[in-house]
């Protein structure tokens, strides 16, 4: 075998290694068992990793709140939303460090999606804490973030939570654990439940 054809195989083989390693927002979505009409906080959304297809799923009668403090980011939802003919994506520009941070009314929706923000924030009760107040009874939250293993994908490890610690929080502003879901080799993912 020539080196050209061994590094395209080794590059082959990474490649699919990767994808085992990481869940599409596809597959974890459907794990949340979303319903149709729902109306869904996407917090931190970034570039709509989670926001379209969340608002796949739950079709033009619900509503997805894509949240972020960066124009790039929400330009970009808003961008790919349009592209693929959504209409059920609001964008705002919000700061969810802060008290009523999201600007969203108080039992307002039905789900919470945080992904790989707590380990930016050191407010991470506060932000719980306005996942807490926007959310209707029984509303729930899917928090995604990365395992606290080291490995050389991801932030640095004193940066990440532990599910442990996590838990510890989320439990003190008033949720209780509703189930984990296997999201990838590189982060996990809970739900909890208002």
């Amino acid at each position: 075998m020539s080196s050209k054809n061994m590094i395209s195989d080794i590059k082959l083989q990474e490649g699919l290694a990767l994808a085992v390693k990481f869940s599409s927002p596809e597959d974890i979505v459907e794990k949340l068992e979303l319903q149709s009409g729902s109306v869904v906080a996407d917090f931190g959304c970034g570039a709509g990793y989670f926001s379209l297809p969340i608002a796949k799923k739950i079709k033009e009668q619900g509503v997805v709140y894509s949240l972020d403090i960066l124009p790039q980011s929400l330009e970009s939802v808003a961008s790919k939303a349009k592209s693929a003919g959504l209409n059920n994506i609001v964008t705002k520009r919000v700061n969810l460090e802060k008290e009523g941070g999201s600007s969203l009314p108080d039992n307002s929706c039905d789900w919470v999606i945080m992904k790989c923000i707590l380990f930016q924030n050191k407010n991470k009760a506060g932000i719980l804490a306005e996942a807490n107040r926007i959310l209707k009874k029984s509303g729930k939250i899917l928090i995604v973030e990365w395992n606290t293993e080291e490995s050389s994908i991801g932030p640095d490890s004193s940066l990440r939570i532990s599910k442990e610690a996590l838990t510890e929080i989320a439990q003190k502003i008033g949720f209780s654990i509703f189930k984990e879901i296997s999201v990838s080799d590189f982060h996990y993912g809970l739900v909890f439940v208002k």
